[in-house]
């Protein structure tokens, strides 16, 4: 079975039962009893030689096509289940005959649906990410730093808030680029490999909405994802940004990013993903890591922190700050990030990587027995096993130093 296929088509066979008149958390529903069916009756490697088949041993020509017809089916039987709902049985009696489906990419549209202007943004990214990028809601409540059992609880209240409305309004621009980017992200460094088609759809975006923003967005995601190939060594472990060979970087990628970056600077509309841009774009412009322009990337965080007052480009900022002007540079304004944000570690949320960032200035400033306690708490703390590796070896590292 060809699951990044099933992947694939799901966010458009779900927008076409919502086109016909079905509510969002039935056409859900319906679309994953149609995946459950195509698990059960396709072959587990089709070939064009052993193509899916139906339950009733007919080929399967058009996969997208075969996931409508049983998600309408299931829908169908459903609502018909129902009888709160037999009112609609006028409307969803005639099934639409089967056959091919138009070759038409909906997903993008989906996420707009998705960012409905009767949703908060917060739950209008968390159903996106549920319904269209397939992520758990465990994933998504690491992403929002919040419980699992908040996040579960968001998405059902979101589910139900769009249930009766039929989606003819788009979502807000904003919402659709923070839930890209957030897919973006959980596609770079977590479980599940989104950052390609996130690309794939920002660009898409960014060709139907004339907005520097989503051009901002675009060119953070392709610099980012050109120095993919040099972020991890043959062995799957991290390699930071200080340590990559930069020769593997995608050099036509960054080229582009910075283009588009340029051009969307240049409209004098600036917005956080364009300042994050140009961040990547310093990074990306250094010949080596000792020649990075850090202080025009402490201007660059000074301008993003007036945009968005966010602890974690504070955090980021205390880095940029402690290769700016030395490691007690960034550990005052580490501190100063405490005295900002104190109810982060009280709530027993404290900011992402706060003790990474701590663990490397405190070692840049020669306290090993510090910066090795702090990343062995930071590798407790990792959001992934490479990520937490990578910081053991790091505390490792640093107690071999003391013990000689």
């Amino acid at each position: 079975m060809d699951e990044v296929l099933l992947r694939s088509l799901t966010p458009s066979v779900l927008t076409v039962l919502v086109r016909r008149g079905a509510d969002f958390a039935a056409a859900e529903d319906a679309v994953q009893d149609a995946l459950v069916e195509a698990l059960r009756v396709w072959p587990a490697d089709p070939s064009p030689s052993s193509p899916p088949r139906s339950s009733r041993g007919d080929a399967v020509r058009d996969a997208k096509g075969w996931l409508v017809t049983v998600a309408w089916r299931k829908f169908l039987d459903a609502t018909r289940a129902d009888a709160a709902r037999r009112r609609r049985e006028d409307r969803v009696e005639k099934e639409p005959a089967p056959g091919p489906a138009p070759a038409v990419d909906d997903t993008l549209q989906l996420y707009f649906l998705c960012a409905h202007p009767s949703l908060t943004p917060a739950s209008a990214v968390a159903l996106t990410l549920r319904a269209v990028g397939g992520l758990t809601t465990r994933q998504i409540a690491q992403a929002y730093l919040v419980p699992e059992a908040t996040m579960a609880q968001r998405i059902s209240r979101a589910k139900r808030t769009v249930s009766d409305v039929r989606f003819d309004r788009p979502g807000d621009v904003a919402t659709v680029l923070r839930v890209l980017y957030l897919v973006f992200n959980e596609g770079y460094s977590g479980d599940i490999d989104l950052a390609a088609e996130a690309i794939r759809l920002t660009r898409q975006l960014a060709a139907a909405v004339d907005h520097p923003e989503v051009a901002g967005l675009l060119a953070l995601m392709l610099l980012h994802h050109a120095r993919r190939a040099a972020r991890t060594a043959p062995d799957g472990s991290l390699v930071p940004l200080a340590e990559q060979d930069r020769g593997r970087w995608d050099t036509a990628l960054i080229a582009e990013g910075v283009g588009i970056l340029q051009a969307a600077l240049a409209r004098d509309r600036l917005g956080e993903f364009q300042a994050q841009a140009a961040i990547a774009a310093l990074h990306a412009d250094a010949p080596t890591a000792e020649e990075t322009d850090w202080a025009q990337i402490v201007e660059w965080y000074d301008e993003l922190t007036r945009l968005t007052d966010s602890p974690v480009v504070r955090l980021n900022r205390a880095v940029a700050v402690g290769e700016a002007d030395g490691p007690r540079a960034g550990l005052a304004a580490l501190a100063a990030l405490d005295d900002s944000y104190p109810s982060s570690a009280s709530r027993g949320y404290p900011i992402p990587r706060y003790a990474a960032v701590a663990a490397y200035l405190h070692e840049r400033d020669g306290d090993l027995a510090t910066a090795a306690r702090l990343y062995a708490e930071a590798a407790h703390k990792a959001p992934n096993l490479a990520e937490r590796d990578h910081l053991t070896r790091q505390a490792a590292r640093l107690n071999a130093r003391r013990c000689r």
